[in-house]
């Protein structure tokens, strides 16, 4: 098994040739080779394409042309992101086989950057889910116990993270799927603002709410990727930012070892404003009814921690906490159900052999090539869209959704971050709730405001339940403010191990 190292790490002993970046990624084959048949993380792994893709960078890298962070390392993306010629099957049967004749945008980043992508990673079927069960190859495994869910949708983007199979991943979110599965498993992700990376060749499930982002061992791991898949696109009018993340420098090893959120570092800037300390928010109606004493407790420990350092954390009333579900699932199903009509049997993806009629071909095609789940929202999405509905329910979910965002205006003008819980529950069982839609999706509670606010958010490890499973937190910030969380993050992981631990030690 391959000795614990982060992506920095493992890039930095390519540069100094203490390892090669084929065999690096040999080394990750293997690992998915002997250890993936007990989590199902990967759907393909691109072993050809992979090894001459490290013979190239390794040229490069010696040549010094490469001098990314980055270059070198091994890498895989959730399966909703297109990639040339390689299968991109959103863990569905209606695109099993699909080979984009285009790459997304973020992966001519990666691949300009030095990155080596090793493979495809399982998942709900298109990013619709919590679990990582709903795809249609097979359900993501736990790490920490191969009988409990990854969380989902981006399961095996962390899963993968998790058991070592490769170093770093890529998801997405729409709802909480890098944050949640990152929580359930025990690593470190991040959603971005919206807007900060392009979503050209994202498969689309929900358009105003998804968003791509990245899952590490640690925040550091994270950011660096972040910064090189982040930055404008012309081919995508909703990426709005102006120039690339750059996380360099912001906190040097000395202010880190004084651990204080104090003057000293608010002296300089370096979170954007002069202030004695930095405001944490912390809503407490998140901690009273439904979530678990094992998950509240390390949460409350994290809280403790940042106050050690210095910080001040003030208790708040989130508001609007009924309505944010009922307006993301409505917003998320409407979307769907508009993006997923362009799967009709007739241009690409899975088409019915036993449809004789245009109308069967229709009917049939999706009927079978679509799972339970996304079958339920289309039809919740065609259900709100439709005449006599549409005033009553998507309109009023989309005034919603405002209110949501203005209310976190307000409380960013108080506060630098908000610090609240990923999930109320840690990992459950494999099926406990796939019978049970409504208690999975109450499980997003915590996570889809942030999206349906645009705002960014990082997960971080703070501890482990009785049985042995992680539980993370969640640091939340105002538009294109990644800076500050994952100065908090770097902050709060030089303070503790949670993240360097891991399944099996």
């Amino acid at each position: 098994m391959i000795p614990w190292c982060s992506a920095l790490e493992l890039s930095k002993q390519i540069k100094e040739k203490k390892i090669g970046a084929a065999e690096l990624v040999s080394a990750y084959i293997k690992q998915v080779d002997s250890l993936d048949a007990g989590y199902n993380s990967f759907i393909t792994v691109s072993k050809n394409e992979a090894l001459a893709a490290a013979e190239n960078v390794q040229k490069q890298i010696d040549s010094g042309e490469l001098r990314s962070p980055l270059a070198g390392v091994p890498i895989a993306l959730k399966d909703n992101i297109s990639t040339i010629g390689i299968n991109t099957s959103c863990a569905s049967k209606m695109l099993d086989g699909y080979k984009p004749v285009y790459n997304a945008t973020i992966v001519d980043k990666l691949e300009q950057a030095g990155m080596i992508i090793l493979g495809k990673l399982n998942m709900d079927e298109f990013a619709m889910g919590s679990t990582s069960e709903t795809g249609a190859f097979g359900t993501v495994r736990n790490p920490w116990d191969t009988s409990r869910v990854a969380g989902g949708s981006s399961g095996g983007s962390a899963a993968a993270v998790a058991g070592g199979l490769i170093p770093i991943s890529i998801g997405s979110d729409t709802g909480g799927s890098i944050r949640q599965p990152c929580s359930f498993c025990g690593v470190t992700g991040i959603k971005p603002t919206y807007g900060a990376v392009s979503r050209y060749g994202l498969v689309a499930y929900a358009s105003s709410l998804d968003q791509i982002g990245p899952v590490g061992n640690d925040i550091e791991d994270t950011a660096a990727l972040l910064s090189i898949i982040s930055g404008p696109c012309s081919k995508d009018s909703t990426c709005i930012i102006e120039n690339p993340f750059n996380f360099d420098g912001l906190l040097s090893d000395e202010a880190f070892n004084d651990g204080l959120f104090g003057d000293r570092l608010f002296g300089d800037g370096l979170f954007g404003k002069k202030s004695d300390k930095i405001k944490i928010g912390l809503p407490i109606n998140y901690f009273s009814d439904g979530i678990s004493e094992d998950v509240k407790s390390a949460v409350m420990d994290a809280v403790k921690e940042f106050e050690m350092a210095g910080a001040h954390v003030e208790e708040f009333e989130m508001p609007l906490m009924d309505y944010a579900i009922p307006a993301y699932y409505i917003i998320a199903s409407a979307e769907a159900s508009s993006n997923l009509s362009r799967y009709d049997g007739l241009k690409y993806g899975y088409r019915s052999e036993s449809a004789k009629t245009l109308n069967e071909v229709y009917r049939l095609s999706r009927s079978e090539g679509f799972g339970m789940e996304v079958k339920r929202r289309i039809m919740l999405g065609a259900f709100v869209l439709s005449s006599g509905y549409y005033d009553a329910y998507y309109k009023k979910a989309l005034q919603t959704r405002k209110l949501i965002k203005d209310a976190y205006d307000r409380l960013f003008e108080s506060y630098d971050m908000i610090l609240s819980p990923v999930s109320p529950c840690t990992a459950y069982k494999i099926g406990e709730n796939l019978d049970d839609p409504l208690k999975m999706y109450m499980g997003d509670i915590y996570n889809v405001p942030v999206n349906l606010a645009g705002l960014p958010a990082v997960s971080l490890p703070c501890g482990f339940d009785a049985n042995g499973l992680p539980v993370g937190f969640q640091l939340i910030g105002d538009a294109f403010n990644e800076k500050t969380l994952i100065n908090a993050a770097r902050v709060y992981q030089r303070r503790t191990g949670h993240h360097k631990k891991r399944p099996g030690f």
